[in-house]
């Protein structure tokens, strides 16, 4: 086992390390001042440089009503910039749209000696700027609305020195299908509004697939029961979201888990029956009710979403074998049984003629039985932790003959903030090792396991999955890095990047003390039990790094928002305010552990001065006073990141849930507020009776040394 010195050692290389390339990064942002800084970046790019736009910005009418949506939404994107653009064709700068086919993309191509080539695909596109004008060359209106989606990220500067980087770049994608799976049934349920905004930033970023999960949060009208009051998605909901996302070149691919994770509905007991264990979480394979209740799902399913296809979950059946199919899987085999049952899904669900998507995971332990799935299946290849070596999870399909996505993620499940140390190589190295071995799709993931995850914070994640899966090869950490702030937020002073950088940091400093990663239960965990006196052992030689990461990180926010303040302000401030809350929420783990280590002390030292007649006035003050002491302190964390994180959560979700979380924050205030009173009891006692109660009377460890005794 590496000594404690050793981990701190790496802490600090990893540390040092990111610091060193923050500081690149920034210098290489300067040197570079001609660098647009694309998201994703594209695959030809010709020298050029920025230059001031004269007057306003006119969009010309397209020729067809697709082209004419790519124009309406560049120039509602231009506008809520605060840039002046007109519908006609006058102005100082110039937008035009064309068609490969037509006769002026025709000449705009040859005259720049361009052609389409592989970009032909459909989704390819040629654009050419100058100081008067920008031209979109598209084979297709996929390849038109890409090219546009570029043009607004040439676009730079204020509304008052907007400029364009002149150019002529010519790009195509590296993989077919490039989307994210949104998870909709642990928690949060996004308003619809919120859905429309996601649509539109996935697509400004060029992904074109949008998957919602489900479990039991979409409305089913043949089975109400299980739709939550206040957490159902509607099927009204569901098709307007779907015609919206058309419009953006967004294709809506439904999961309804159809084997696992179905707690709740086999918590009803009208469900309860269908499962392995009575109320637990896997169907039973074998009931004659199972594959009929999974049919009626999935029929209408398929009259709201015209995808052609539909993901049907059936990953981690942990409970198979261990109930109502224990001796089908004796008998069999685990693999067998799970994959008979698959394969009865994809009968039942046939007629529809729709492409069935299903997580590898399982099947992919049994590769000689992939074989006898049906090839027109498509496998999802997930691993979230790991940053090289997935050829497992798609070698077992590919050799069968079958389609194969890959799934990286964001890493945001369980945690205050998203550990994107973990989740951009996790990405990088799965996209990459899946456009090698022949992945026509990446799924990147996010998930919402105990209820408390903030979407709005996962967008640095989202987007390196969306440059990673558009362009070919290995997509650049760094070079994203650098871009980020530039094109999400309009931040062209890198220091909204360097905030990203510095929650990284605040992640591997945490990381590096094995607890638990910034998660949400080391937030929540009590300092002063036994499991909360472990937890602060691994922290202590980490939590003044944490937190100067995570402090400076709210310091460069600050500095952003101020510098932008006088050009109209950051965009997509939403996502600013969760990032924010994020790092109060981090920091407050490193002030929580080294607050209760000082109380602990001071408590001690109060008992010890006592025992030999002094005046404990000052320690006691110090851990409970009306006015700033550090009892005080640590019941204001919590309700000053309650306020910032129902804050976030109303920007992007529904009531339902909040209250299971709130109500953490009014407990977590109230143990602090109870200790308060506490020890002004305890200090009434010394004034009685000139004793304090002990440490263990108290409820606070004794600190002995270095150490603290619980």
């Amino acid at each position: 086992m590496p000594t404690s010195r050793f981990f701190a050692a790496r802490v600090m290389t990893r540390v040092l390390a990111i610091v060193l390339l923050a500081s690149t990064i920034a210098g290489t942002a300067v040197a570079q001042a001609d660098d647009p800084h694309l998201i994703p970046t594209p695959r030809e790019v010709a020298a050029g440089k920025f230059m001031p736009l004269a007057g306003s910005i006119a969009i010309a009418t397209a020729a067809n009503a697709e082209d004419r949506f790519a124009a309406k939404d560049l120039g509602e994107s231009l506008r809520e910039r605060g840039l002046k653009v007109s519908g006609a064709a006058e102005g100082g700068f110039v937008i035009r749209l064309h068609r490969a086919s037509s006769e002026s993309g025709k000449a705009l191509l040859a005259k720049h000696n361009q052609t389409l080539g592989e970009a032909s695909s459909p989704e390819g596109y040629v654009v050419v700027t100058s100081a008067t004008s920008a031209d979109v060359v598209g084979a297709t209106s996929a390849g038109v609305f890409y090219g546009v989606q570029t043009v607004k990220q040439l676009l730079q500067g204020s509304a008052k020195a907007p400029t364009v980087f002149a150019t002529v770049i010519r790009d195509w994608p590296a993989m077919k299908y490039r989307g994210i799976q949104d998870d909709l049934s642990r928690g949060p349920v996004p308003t619809l509004d919120f859905q429309k905004k996601q649509i539109r930033i996935f697509a400004a970023y060029k992904m074109n697939v949008y998957s919602p999960y489900y479990e039991h949060t979409l409305e089913y009208k043949n089975n109400p029961l299980i739709g939550p009051p206040g957490g159902t998605t509607s099927q009204a909901e569901v098709k307007e979201l779907v015609a919206y996302a058309a419009q953006y070149h967004i294709d809506v691919i439904p999961e309804q888990e159809a084997f696992g994770h179905l707690h709740h509905v086999l918590k009803y007991d009208l469900y309860s029956a269908l499962g392995e264990n009575d109320h637990g979480h896997v169907l039973a394979p074998g009931d004659p009710q199972s594959v009929p209740l999974i049919k009626s799902w999935f029929e209408e399913i398929n009259s709201i979403f015209p995808s052609k296809f539909v993901h049907i979950g059936a990953d981690e059946t942990f409970e198979l074998g261990m109930g109502r199919t224990r001796d089908a899987v004796k008998s069999q085999g685990i693999g067998a049984v799970y994959l008979d049952f698959l394969k009865q899904v994809e009968v039942a669900l046939r007629p529809s003629g729709k492409k069935l998507l299903f997580w590898g995971d399982v099947a992919g332990n049994h590769p000689d039985l992939v074989k006898s799935l049906p090839h027109s299946m498509i496998a999802v290849g997930w691993d979230y932790w790991t940053y090289k070596g997935f050829t497992n999870k798609m070698k077992p399909y590919l050799d069968a003959g079958m389609e194969v996505w890959v799934a990286p993620g964001v890493a945001s499940w369980n945690r205050v903030y998203p550990n994107n140390d973990i989740a951009l190589r996790n990405i990088q190295g799965f996209v990459r090792e899946g456009q090698q071995l022949g992945a026509t799709g990446m799924l990147n993931t996010t998930w919402d396991d105990d209820g408390e995850s903030i979407f709005n914070q996962t967008w640095y994640g989202i987007l390196f999955g969306a440059a990673a899966s558009w362009q070919k090869g290995e997509a650049s950490i760094a070079e994203f890095g650098a871009s980020f702030g530039v094109q999400f937020h309009g931040d062209a002073t890198g220091k909204l990047n360097e905030a990203q950088r510095k929650l990284t940091a605040a992640h591997v400093a945490i990381g590096a003390a094995k607890a638990g990663e910034g998660s949400d239960n080391l937030f929540w965990l009590d300092p002063f039990t036994v499991d909360g006196q472990l937890e602060a052992g691994k922290l202590r030689p980490y939590n003044r790094q944490l937190r100067i990461a995570a402090e400076s990180a709210m310091v460069l926010i600050a500095q952003a928002r101020e510098v932008a303040r006088d050009a109209g302000g950051l965009r997509n401030a939403d996502a600013i305010d969760a990032m924010e809350m994020g790092a109060r929420r981090m920091d407050f783990i490193g002030m929580k552990f080294e607050l209760s280590d000082e109380i602990s002390k001071l408590y001690t030292h109060a008992l010890d001065t006592v025992a030999v007649g002094g005046n404990p006035t000052h320690d006691l003050g110090e851990i409970a006073s009306t006015i700033n002491s550090r009892m005080q302190d640590l019941r204001d964390g919590y309700v000053l990141t309650k306020e910032l994180y129902e804050r976030s959560w109303r920007e992007e979700n529904r009531p339902y849930w909040l209250g299971n979380v709130t109500n953490r924050y009014d407990l977590a205030a109230q143990l602090w507020i109870q200790r308060f009173d506490k020890l002004g009891q305890a200090r009434n006692q010394y004034n009685r009776t000139k004793k304090l109660p002990t440490n263990e009377e108290q409820g606070i460890p004794r600190w002995v040394g270095a150490k603290v005794v619980p």
